[in-house]
């Protein structure tokens, strides 16, 4: 009965990071739409955090 309600969590929790990632995604088209952001320095700035380490992405967010 518990490997059931495992399974249960995990299929809720694809669906919330299907909802999440969908809302991101759909801000990030906006944003670009509206000339605030510009989809080359979104990826960019995408590829730079990716590449930082935790304590940087901790220095520069207490920034």
């Amino acid at each position: 009965m518990h490997d059931i309600d495992l399974y249960a969590q995990i299929g809720d929790l694809k669906e919330v990071d299907y909802r999440n990632t969908l809302a991101i995604a759909t801000m990030i088209e906006i944003l670009i739409d509206k000339g605030v952001i510009q989809r080359k320095e979104f990826s960019q700035m995408a590829q730079k955090l990716d590449q930082m380490t935790i304590e940087e992405l901790k220095f520069l967010r207490s920034r």
